[in-house]
């Protein structure tokens, strides 16, 4: 529950100014949505600037890395070689991959291939082969700070219809940075993203969805892509959370890879797709950080 402070107490942002003169009326609008029994934001999801500076800096890694794997990646490589480029990029650029270890991943990035959702883990021994559709997810520490994003890449002659998959996912990330609009709610942009896949004949995985990051790998909120618009946590200036809906050509039902643990699959082996940012809810709109 989100409380006052005395007025004239130091802010509880770091800024060293009085609450009144800071966060004070921030927090009673907060609290106002609260009254009304909406999901609001504690304060250790709001962002300081040094924490906004510190992803920044992360981010600019994280990207770096997705760069380089767009200008090398090509058919006949293996999955292992892009685990490779993403550790020599990071670390020559003082970062940390923070897949590598995380609940016991073993890489230090994702690949997941055509009918893989998700969490596709690197190896020598998967090819990439022409009209291919692989995502990319790369993740980055630096200095105790998190960026997270993903990319698409079309290996080769694609088919068409893989292509537009692959265009739409992308699209409905661009519906979902339209809506990240402070105070309003993650369900009014989780549903525009959703609408905008079924308009196109695609479904919408349920189950994973984005997530904040930014102090840590994993923080609240869990951000869906299937809710429903007046639902969900308020978005306020200072919040930073990813947005990566997983795009499937059929059912939205998936799988898990009995074998590793990791590696989703959806359920009737058509292609799934996935971009992801990381955004940062402004005073007017998002920031994005990372994509």
């Amino acid at each position: 529950m989100f409380r006052r402070l005395e007025r004239n107490a130091p802010c509880w942002c770091g800024s060293g100014k009085k609450y009144k003169s800071c966060h004070l009326a921030f927090d009673e609008k907060i609290m106002r949505y609260e009254r009304m029994g909406h999901i609001v934001p504690s304060r250790k999801l709001i962002k300081s600037e040094k924490d906004v500076e510190g992803i920044k800096k992360s981010a600019v890694i994280n990207v770096a890395v997705l760069d380089e794997i767009g200008d090398k990646i090509h058919a006949g490589m293996s999955t292992q070689e892009i685990d490779d480029i993403v550790t020599s990029v990071t670390k020559k650029m003082g970062g940390i991959p923070a897949d590598l270890g995380y609940q016991g991943f073993p890489k230090s990035v994702c690949t997941s291939i055509n009918s893989e959702v998700c969490h596709g883990i690197p190896s020598d021994d998967i090819i990439l082969k022409d009209g291919d559709i692989i995502n990319v997810d790369c993740s980055t520490i630096l200095n105790g700070y998190f960026s997270d994003s993903s990319r698409m890449y079309c290996i080769g002659d694609v088919k068409p219809e893989w292509k537009k998959l692959v265009d739409v996912t992308k699209e409905c990330v661009e519906v979902g940075i339209k809506h990240v609009i402070p105070w309003t709610f993650l369900g009014d942009m989780g549903e525009a993203v959703h609408r905008h896949a079924l308009d196109h004949g695609y479904s919408i995985v349920r189950e994973i969805g984005g997530h904040g990051c930014g102090n840590e790998f994993h923080e609240d909120p869990f951000v869906s892509y299937v809710s429903k618009a007046g639902t969900e946590m308020l978005m306020v200036p200072g919040m930073v959370f990813t947005i990566e809906p997983m795009v499937n050509m059929g059912t939205d039902r998936i799988c898990i890879d009995d074998k590793n643990g990791w590696t989703v699959y959806t359920q009737d082996g058509k292609p799934s797709a996935q971009w992801e940012v990381e955004v940062l809810v402004t005073e007017t709109g998002c920031e994005v950080l990372c994509w």
